[in-house]
């Protein structure tokens, strides 16, 4: 696992990703050179090779920027389609397509922009040859043995054996599960579980030990964990490992000392400001950018139901205050007459014709970003709850207070990891990736948290 933007990711995804930006990039290359041969003959261009980069070396970046930004637009690089072969093909042939009238849109407005003498036509040609042998030659090369890690979950629980579930579907981490405590045969003493520990390491070349044992007290092996740790095999708790692949961190059984020790959870007096900073600066250059958009969607309000264009909400936010939160109406006016406060459903009836369209489109969400300018609210964040189901949450789910030590934004890491819920089981899971946006929160984060958001946008997806 490797962390960027301080996300975990596979390594070999990072591999994936470097080369095929480089496939690309060398694709598009050659298809240039191919059909500007004189161009790149030292003897003809004065300056050489440099002087020829330099020109067209930002052109051909931006083929490849384009080719990657759509691999990620179709989940080329999520892990769950790596391994599904027609769907994989499938999705990458779309990346060809879109890709190829994306430059010809491009070298008719802006011809200057293109490597020129169809150059992008001829790569986009060696390209679809070379993405299905990189796509073939990577999936051959994931499935061999000696690049997956090995593991052994001590633990035999609900969590435990969640977690092997987890890894053992997750075939794109290159890691294989060689043991876990679940397997010992007999009742579970400190003795059967250290043997069958030492027992599964022995020849198999065990790289970590994942703890995930409930009560430690009377089977932790702690003489042939030592052991383990000073032989090389790196030893972690299991709320640690978890976060690594999943993104979020877990509220079951999650000791209050594991979030004191752990890193993260400390936000600089320095950050505080440029976050500040940006987050006003963005939300005034947005605020600008949209108010064209105003007048239509105002009338557009108007136009299918009676009732105010705005709709106003107390929500909660930083350190439990209570502020205003405004976005354009999409519901009926009388829409909580007689139920009072509740979550949207799925199709709800309450939802008006335009306000359907302004909800998948996020227009509706506009008005926020008079909250981000006043300072209640970010662009990233978790998502501001009512008061009445924060105080019913906090009694329900174990550590939910904790998502009010930042201030809450109008996207953020639950928004783009997990559906939009309206149960108290939706209010957990999504309190597992804010408690793990507060314990990594970054700018870098923030700014892929929006890379996502816009791509949910395009797509369609999470509306509600």
């Amino acid at each position: 696992m490797i962390r960027l933007f301080k996300v975990y990711y596979p390594l070999r995804l990072l591999v994936l990703f470097v080369g095929e930006a480089l496939i690309v990039w060398s694709s598009f290359l050659l298809a240039t050179i191919w059909r500007n041969p004189d161009s790149w003959l030292l003897t003809n261009v004065e300056g050489g090779y440099l002087q020829v980069l330099a020109k067209l070396g930002p052109r051909i970046l931006l083929v490849t920027a384009i080719a990657l930004i759509l691999s990620h637009l179709f989940d080329l690089y999520d892990s769950s389609f790596i391994a599904q072969n027609w769907d994989h093909a499938f999705r990458l042939l779309l990346v060809v397509g879109f890709l190829s009238l994306l430059l010809a849109a491009l070298a008719k407005g802006y011809p200057e922009a293109m490597p020129g003498n169809n150059s992008a036509f001829w790569g986009v040609i060696i390209v679809t040859f070379t993405l299905f042998c990189w796509r073939g030659a990577y999936s051959w090369m994931v499935r061999q043995p000696f690049l997956r890690e090995r593991v052994y979950i001590l633990g035999d629980g609900e969590r435990a054996e969640r977690l092997v579930r987890g890894l053992r579907e997750r075939t794109a981490l290159g890691v294989e599960v060689v043991g876990w405590t679940g397997d010992v045969q007999g009742a579970l003493t400190r003795e059967n579980v250290a043997s069958h520990l030492m027992s599964s390491s022995k020849g198999r070349g065990l790289h970590r030990v994942i703890v995930a044992l409930a009560d430690r007290r009377k089977t932790l092996p702690l003489e042939e964990l030592l052991e383990l740790r000073l032989g090389g095999v790196k030893v972690e708790e299991a709320a640690s490992w978890l976060e690594k692949i999943s993104g979020k961190i877990e509220v079951e059984q999650l000791y209050p000392s594991w979030l004191i020790f752990a890193e993260g959870f400390r936000f600089s007096s320095f950050f505080r400001l440029m976050r500040r900073v940006a987050n006003f600066s963005v939300a005034l250059a947005g605020s600008i950018l949209s108010l064209p958009l105003l007048p239509f969607v105002i009338f557009a309000i108007k136009l299918d139901s009676p009732g105010p264009v705005l709709y106003r909400q107390k929500r909660v936010g930083h350190r439990g205050k209570v502020f205003h939160c405004y976005k354009f109406r999409t519901m009926r006016q009388d829409a909580e007459a007689d139920t009072g406060a509740t979550w949207a459903l799925d199709d709800d009836p309450r939802i008006t014709r335009v306000g359907g369209f302004l909800r998948s489109s996020r227009l509706d969400e506009i008005p926020q970003l008079w909250c981000v300018l006043k300072g209640d609210m970010h662009f990233v964040g978790p998502r501001p709850e009512r008061p009445e189901f924060v105080e019913w949450l906090t009694r329900e789910i174990p550590y939910y207070g904790m998502r009010h030590m930042v201030r809450p934004g109008i996207t953020g890491w639950a928004q783009v990891q997990y559906k939009y819920g309206n149960t108290l089981e939706d209010a957990r899971e999504k309190l597992q990736y804010d408690l793990f946006y507060i314990k990594n929160a970054s700018l870098g984060l923030d700014f892929l948290i929006l890379f996502q958001t816009i791509k949910i946008v395009i797509l369609g997806r999470g509306a509600r």
